[in-house]
């Protein structure tokens, strides 16, 4: 039976339906639900919201039942309506846009944001400052994918579709679009990739030179130094991670 845009919205901030799904080891996105979340953007109408000291005034609702859910969520974090939750979650003051997913024991750290049908695994730790970009036009578009039990370091930026594979390590400052280079460099050949980076892989900014009419500059990529050892924990700290590969 087909949804309504308003018991679409209401079966996303359940957990019932999502924006994009593992199936196998592909993500399979859902356009009908990403349309119904730009619909809903236009049928709603701008209005005060008040919670406690704090007043708003926005289109969409705030999530709410935290309790019931499971969920801690620190002052002044900020899930909206839509956004789904799973039981473990920790909001650091943070924000998560509507049609987010995240997954069970993941910790959103102080000033992190989670945007627009962005799919976080389980156990997944985005340091303080992290940016996960919004993806819901056009309807079809992958969002950005972080997989279960990757760690993601102090003001790392993750945009326009980018997948990071399950229980990856994201340096801080690395920053991945769907352009940048992402390179292999732990074999005796460069390997690249562009929006993807393996399981357990661990990756550092890096640049690479490029030749322009006015001489040769070098360019922000980013580089997969190792990968993950079986010996690393999956609650280890990031500087326990770089350490291994001298970083």
């Amino acid at each position: 039976m087909t949804m309504t845009t308003e018991e679409t919205i209401a079966a996303l901030d359940r957990g019932e339906v999502r924006v994009a799904e593992p199936v196998g080891d592909e993500w399979v996105v859902h356009e009908e639900v990403q349309a119904a979340i730009l619909d809903y953007f236009r049928l709603r109408q701008m209005e005060p919201i008040e919670t406690g000291p704090f007043e708003y005034h926005d289109k969409i609702p705030l999530k709410s039942g935290y309790e019931e859910l499971g969920v801690r969520v620190v002052p002044p974090a900020v899930a909206r309506y839509g956004a789904f939750l799973s039981r473990g979650v920790i909001l650091m003051p943070s924000y998560v846009n509507i049609g987010a997913w995240i997954g069970s024991n993941t910790m959103v750290d102080t000033w992190a944001t989670v945007g627009s049908g962005a799919q976080i695994g389980a156990n997944v730790h985005l340091a303080g400052g992290v940016g996960i970009g919004g993806v819901l036009e056009p309807p079809g578009a992958r969002p950005v994918i972080v997989e279960d039990g990757a760690f993601l370091g102090s003001r790392c930026i993750v945009t326009e579709g980018v997948r990071i594979g399950r229980e990856a390590v994201l340096a801080p400052n690395v920053s991945l679009t769907a352009s940048v280079p992402i390179i292999d460099v732990t074999g005796p050949e460069p390997l690249e990739y562009r929006g993807y980076v393996p399981p357990r892989s661990v990756v550092v900014p890096g640049t690479r030179p490029k030749d322009f009419p006015a001489g040769t500059y070098n360019l922000a990529c980013a580089l997969i130094i190792g990968r993950r050892t079986e010996s690393t924990d999956l609650r280890t700290s990031l500087n326990d991670a770089l350490r291994e590969f001298d970083v």
